[in-house]
């Protein structure tokens, strides 16, 4: 086999591997890794020993594992070395025939009948260039491993429910969002990772995959929402009782092939790029399929300084972040048109009914969508919020929350006369509140960002004394010091 790299040393095909070949020296992509784990020395009692596993292709037909293990030193050393992607050299591995029952279990099911153990003495990785690579090598790195027919949608997942729980299947989906990496303690001090990346495709709006281990992290990383069509080769699926859906789990045997060259991801890839209207709205109110955010989750407690602050460090991650603000509310717009203050919204998924088409722009941009579901009036009223250190303006009190906060429904306040509207904003305007509140990075508003209300009620004053003078002394606020009034 010739293989796309130029270099004087000879290389042998993976397809070519023989444990009886002496001194072989392979080429390729890696195309999976996982962590540097140690393990208890069973000849040594008290030291432990350490191992990493990895991925190479070199072919489109042919790829293989490869095990690491030695000193703690050496195998973080060579694990930190290269990444997913990458294109690399190896000499003098030893091949073994592999046991696929058992090498298998943990780590991804191959063609080759072999494996390749590194050993710290007489082997060498080495990382190529990139100007060294042919480009037909890395094209591989957009291959899927498995059949690129054999796969789940995202909606034969929820359909299917709980009779998936624990099943290794595959999953080609479009990259929604990758959440912030986020580090942990286990009970037993041990630390860990994890990352939630969200999904879609024709047939399902989000959906949930968690990353675990610091390398599918970094993977994950590189993948553009709404622009990255993954090949997701052998993920664990789970149904999640917190959550009350379906889940998947990257795991040591799977394999994410990025962007994958096949009909499918391109119909898939398509489709994405043709819902830019769908992803707007999306933007516009938030993801009504992500699941609620309990409100007893949300500690942290920001002054308007400290949220825009935050913002700021922040820039360029998509995810949202929660928090609490002691606040007024310094802008109420309820007695003016009510044409500006209440929209239509779908019955089935509660988005913004588009006025001119009278037609819910999310629902009708998924293919099995073909019947026009019912819609009702909701509130959607832009706020400001005002405390000792500035102004947050343009925030959205939309639907629930809003006739909470008002302490009305839709029918109930369409029924006030002008004065008992104007008797309700100023009541409002007078009281400082306990927000709750979740914040979006959006490029297609005016202030760069949305800010949505979780929940708005009156403060106890108890409570506010407190967090302010941890924040900073708030100068006292009459009536007729009130902002924006």
């Amino acid at each position: 086999m010739t293989h796309p790299f130029s270099a004087p040393a000879s290389f042998v095909a993976i397809a070519d591997l023989h444990p009886s070949r002496a001194r072989p020296s392979i080429i390729g992509v890696v195309i999976g890794k996982t962590d540097a784990k140690g393990f208890p020395d069973r000849r040594n009692i008290g030291a432990e020993r350490y191992t990493f596993g990895f991925t190479v292709r070199d072919s489109p037909s042919y790829f293989i594992n490869i095990n690491s293990w030695g000193r703690e030193e050496y195998v973080k050393l060579l694990s930190e070395s290269f990444r997913v992607g990458d294109c690399v050299l190896i000499e003098n591995p030893l091949v073994q025939t592999k046991e696929a029952e058992k090498d298998e279990k943990f780590n991804p099911t191959t063609p080759s009948p072999y494996r390749l153990l590194l050993s710290e003495t007489h082997s060498l990785v080495k990382t190529c260039s990139g100007c060294e690579v042919d480009p037909e090598l890395l094209s591989l790195l957009n291959v899927p491993v498995k059949d690129p027919q054999d796969f789940y949608s995202l909606g034969d997942i929820v359909a299917n429910g709980q009779s998936l729980d624990g099943r290794i299947i595959n999953i080609l989906a479009a990259v929604k969002l990758v959440g912030e990496p986020k580090s942990f303690t286990t009970s037993d001090r041990r630390r860990g990772h994890k990352c939630e990346v969200r999904l879609f495709d024709e047939t399902q709006s989000s959906f949930a995959m968690i990353c675990w281990d610091n390398e599918s992290i970094q993977h994950a990383q590189s993948w553009m929402p709404r622009e990255t069509v993954i090949f997701a080769a052998d993920v664990k699926i789970n149904f999640d009782k917190f959550r009350n859906s379906m889940v998947a789990t990257i795991i040591s045997k799977t394999i994410i092939t990025p962007n994958p060259d096949t009909p499918e991801a391109k119909v898939l890839l398509s489709f994405v790029r043709e819902s830019a209207e769908m992803f707007a709205l999306d933007d516009e109110i938030g993801d009504p399929f992500r699941e609620p955010i309990s409100l007893q989750a949300i500690a942290e407690v920001y002054t308007v300084e400290q949220l825009k602050a935050k913002v700021l460090q922040k820039e360029g991650k998509p995810e949202p972040f929660y928090g609490i603000i002691f606040a007024y509310i310094s802008m109420l717009d309820i007695d003016s048109d009510t044409a500006k203050i209440i929209q239509n919204r779908c019955a089935r998924c509660r988005c913004v009914v588009n006025e001119t088409t009278s037609k819910c722009s999310f629902c009708s941009g998924f293919p099995s969508s073909s019947d026009t579901p019912a819609s009702f009036p909701s509130f959607d009223l832009p706020v400001d919020l005002t405390d000792h250190t500035g102004t947050l303006p343009s925030c959205k009190l939309s639907d629930m929350v809003a006739e909470e906060t008002l302490g009305c429904t839709i029918q109930e306040f369409l029924a006030l006369t002008e004065a008992q509207k104007t008797a309700l904003k100023w009541q409002l305007l007078l009281e400082r509140s306990k927000i709750y509140f979740k914040v979006t990075l959006s490029p297609s508003s005016r202030s760069g960002l949305r800010t949505s209300l979780l929940s708005c009620k009156v403060a106890d004053p108890l409570e506010s004394s407190l967090n302010l003078a941890r924040k900073g002394k708030d100068p006292p606020c009459t009536p007729t010091q009130q902002p924006g009034l």
